[in-house]
């Protein structure tokens, strides 16, 4: 649990740098997502980030109490509870949230089981989503700000300068889930999940490899890892991207692929 507890804290601390140099008229900025603010996504990180601390240290009762009929509405909540705070209070109840989360999670192993809205999930997979989350709506925000969801090249950077959208290697848990989740991507679109696989290989920061799934499937996504993880959060079309699908399965998973 150390590294991917390590890795959301840095993507947590990386995205709260962020928001710590915009102003208050740039926290009412419209995000790529309809009808929110960033102020809206921050208020949804910290409302999701305390109710799962409370589902670790309650389980499945607090899900029931929660009383969960509809997601859209549920994934409103947070910021209809964000809308009459200062930003800096939604910073601060974002803050208390995730470092209970966080807490309690350094308190499991990765095999334990902990409850969610979706099923049961490995304490490992949780602390995954917690990160995958943070960095999807980190993108929204960045996009609002930046007007761009991919990182600049390196040479129209200047010298020691910083892209707030570079990739790093925290993503490769998020390559990993995004993989993880085809068999249930399949399944929500009503199609049947290819019996040999699919594999996905990918090209991380400085050049890393990242590979997932069976080596003998003739199934397979190859790119680069941002791309792959823009897609499967979906904040980004394949066909917007540089990667490449080889069978039939293959293409349909870049169409259908989701990590939550």
């Amino acid at each position: 649990m150390r590294e991917i507890l390590s890795d959301l804290v840095a993507e947590e601390q990386q995205l709260d740098q962020f928001l710590q140099g915009l102003s208050t008229r740039e926290w009412k900025w419209n995000t790529p997502a309809a009808g929110w603010t960033i102020q809206d996504q921050v208020s949804h990180l910290a409302y999701v980030e305390g109710f799962a601390a409370k589902v670790i240290a309650e389980g499945p009762d607090r899900i029931k109490a929660e009383k969960i009929t509809d997601l859209d509405e549920w994934n409103a909540r947070g910021p209809a509870e964000g809308l009459g705070q200062r930003h800096q209070e939604v910073i601060e109840w974002w803050r208390h949230g995730r470092a209970d989360v966080v807490d309690a999670l350094s308190r499991m192993v990765a095999t334990d089981r902990i409850p969610w809205i979706y099923g049961d999930m490995s304490a490992k997979s949780f602390a995954t989503m917690r990160l995958m989350e943070t960095w999807a709506h980190g993108l929204d925000i960045k996009v609002a700000i930046l007007d761009r969801i991919t990182p600049l090249p390196e040479d129209e950077l200047e010298e020691d300068e910083e892209d707030p959208l570079a990739d790093t290697p925290r993503l490769r848990h998020i390559a990993w889930l995004g993989h993880k989740m085809l068999p249930f991507s399949f399944k929500e679109v009503e199609e049947t999940f290819p019996n040999q696989g699919i594999r996905v290989e990918l090209m991380g920061p400085k050049y890393a490899a990242w590979r997932f799934g069976p080596e003998d499937t003739d199934q397979v996504i190859r790119g680069m890892a941002g791309d792959w993880c823009r897609v499967v959060v979906q904040r980004q079309d394949a066909s917007d991207t540089g990667l490449k699908a080889v069978g039939d399965s293959a293409e349909r998973a870049l169409e259908i692929a989701r990590a939550y």
